[in-house]
């Protein structure tokens, strides 16, 4: 029997196919089955080994549950990450603070060089499209993105019940954005109290 791991099996599958958007039956069959032959052991969880290689920057998701591999973007997204030297300017230009919180080396704070337009949605390694988070707020960045898009929802609905003089809708959008404030939640998304 091999001793090729999951993670393995999964590269090997979609490097063969590559630039083929490859719909999730067809890989869980595939991958489940020959881990199988291979190894003699159920591949418990191949959605997960696949979303893994996604969020790494491996396979890119076409749509919810198609996936493909293209070599030339594996080779290209290793350059999206920032350099030492980036890092250090993007620090050096937000004080060596979290640019939420304010927190920073001074308290011992973790920071992190955090892509203000993310990766996974092109955002390039340039200072420009840097900023400082403490490490927690970088982790709610990454784990809490839909309530970013919660809030700026709530932004374009204020605006436009502003526009329509409609007062019932412009407090209950003020009130749950004034909720986002009161617990510091996507902080960075400023708006304005009219």
């Amino acid at each position: 029997m091999s001793k090729i791991t999951q993670e393995e099996l999964v590269k090997e599958f979609y490097s063969n196919n590559p630039n083929r958007a490859i719909p999730h039956q067809e890989s869980v069959d595939w991958l489940t089955k020959e881990y199988e032959e291979r190894t003699g052991e159920k591949f418990r969880d191949p959605d997960r080994a696949i979303r893994k290689l996604f969020q790494s920057g491996f396979l890119i998701k076409v749509r919810k549950g198609v996936y493909k591999y293209d070599p030339e973007y594996v080779v290209t997204r290793v350059l999206e990450d920032f350099t030492d030297q980036q890092k250090k300017e993007i620090f050096k230009r937000d004080g060596y603070r979290c640019v939420i919180c304010g927190r920073g080396k001074a308290e011992g704070i973790e920071l992190h060089a955090d892509h203000i337009k993310a990766k996974d949605f092109g955002g390039k390694a340039e200072i420009t499209n840097g900023q400082t988070l403490c490490a927690e707020h970088n982790f709610k960045k990454k784990n809490y993105k839909q309530t970013e898009t919660g809030k700026k929802m709530f932004i374009r609905l204020y605006e436009v019940a502003k526009l329509e003089n409609d007062e019932k809708t412009i407090n209950f959008c003020r009130e749950i954005l004034e909720t986002f404030d009161k617990y510091d939640i996507n902080g960075h998304i400023e708006w304005k109290i009219d």
